[in-house]
């Protein structure tokens, strides 16, 4: 279909089969793997090289308050009667109440996570009576549900399996010179 003497007509179909790959997914919705993975393009600028990463956004929390001003203070007359009322206007104003958070956790990278792991993970879940589907090594809702469940309970509310879940599950090794650490 292309010829290598025509890059540009390779770099146009590259470009539309990526774009028809958009359309798959709704948008700002992610795969059941990308949601359990995380993301190793989207990572913190200090994270060490070939490590992988999820994060977690807690929006701002913003509130609406509305004030009566005082515009012109009430005239009174000599017999202290009201000759002209106070009058008022409204204003209204936004204000942070708390400010945008992001936190960063290491995740296992995509190619450590084979259907074997997954199987595994799934097994782990289950005992703990976190997951009640198949084993089946396949990433989907109910195990990404199962997977927030567990980290929910260390104070990681994320259906992105964090490198620390995975370890204290027995799914990935600790490295020696980090066993000290902890």
């Amino acid at each position: 279909m292309t010829c290598p003497r025509h890059p540009l007509r390779l770099a146009l179909m590259l470009a539309a089969l990526m774009g028809l790959s958009a359309c798959l997914m709704p948008a700002g919705s992610q795969s059941p793997a990308d949601a359990l993975l995380g993301s190793m393009l989207d990572v913190p600028e200090d994270a060490p090289p070939g490590t992988c990463w999820g994060k977690i956004v807690s929006p701002a929390l913003i509130e609406t308050v509305t004030e009566q001003v005082q515009v012109a203070p009430e005239v009174l007359a000599a017999d202290g009667t009201v000759t002209r009322p106070a009058s008022f206007r409204t204003e209204t104003r936004q204000r942070i109440v708390t400010e945008r958070a992001v936190r960063w956790f290491e995740t296992p990278c995509p190619d450590a996570v084979t259907p074997e792991l997954v199987a595994t993970l799934q097994r782990a879940l289950a005992a703990r009576a976190l997951y009640d589907g198949p084993i089946n090594g396949r990433l989907g809702p109910a195990t990404s549900a199962a997977v927030q469940r567990y980290q929910a309970e260390t104070g990681l509310d994320s259906p992105v399996l964090s490198l620390s879940a995975a370890r204290s599950l027995g799914l990935i090794a600790t490295p020696l010179d980090q066993l000290a650490d902890e």
